[in-house]
């Protein structure tokens, strides 16, 4: 892979899975281990500079409630990693990203080709959507958003799900989804995230390299 491949293209992995699946505890976990980068699409927006013409954008959207068209959703994102990369907190010669919120729809997941090679896409299934909704109630809780824990709004982030993210299963190979079951104890569910990892060709032609 040349240089202008690993800036364009970095090495990647998703984390897929309904609200309440555990996918931004897997993902900060991860990310905390060297060479992996966690990046959550909901910290991006947070940390947002609407000083600059990209942030201007986002707001006018935002301002009219309106939801942020998809190729610009892509651009915030990459600008932020370019900002990551240009302070070295995050290192694309040597560091698996870690996607998580993002991408949202197969749209999204198609933009994102021009950037990044997916590896391996984890899918941590729920079915239980009565598990999902306690998870869910029990996070709002305990952030103090006390209507994010109706059974309303708890029901419609779930069906967002089921309509606009989950279809991406369908957009990359079988052979690039490794399904597991999200209702086990966290630590189990990334000791199989960690296992696929350490047995892919790409994780270990990297930790070649870095050696």
């Amino acid at each position: 892979m040349s240089s202008i491949e690993h800036a364009y293209k970095r090495p990647a992995f998703i984390i897929l899975g309904a609200p309440g699946s555990g996918k931004g505890t897997q993902g900060k976990i991860l990310g905390s281990i060297p060479r992996f980068f966690h990046c959550a699409c909901g910290d991006v927006f947070r940390s947002l500079d609407t000083r600059t013409a990209l942030g201007r954008k986002f707001v006018d959207y935002s301002s009219r409630g309106e939801l942020v068209p998809d190729e610009l959703t892509i651009e915030l994102w990459k600008a932020q990693l370019d900002n990551l990369a240009d302070t070295h907190v995050y290192k694309p010669d040597i560091d698996f990203l870690i996607l998580d919120g993002i991408p949202r729809n197969v749209r999204q997941a198609e933009i994102l080709q021009n950037h990044i090679e997916v590896h391996q896409v984890f899918h941590l299934s729920c079915p239980n959507r009565n598990e999902l909704a306690r998870r869910m109630r029990k996070r709002a809780l305990k952030d103090n958003r006390i209507d994010d824990a109706s059974d309303k709004v708890i029901d419609q982030r779930i069906a967002t799900y089921e309509a606009e993210t989950k279809p991406i299963l369908e957009f990359y190979r079988d052979e690039m989804i490794t399904t597991i079951d999200a209702t086990q104890p966290p630590v189990k569910v990334l000791a199989e995230m960690i296992q696929r990892i350490t047995s892919l060709s790409i994780y270990n032609q990297m930790a070649r390299h870095i050696a």
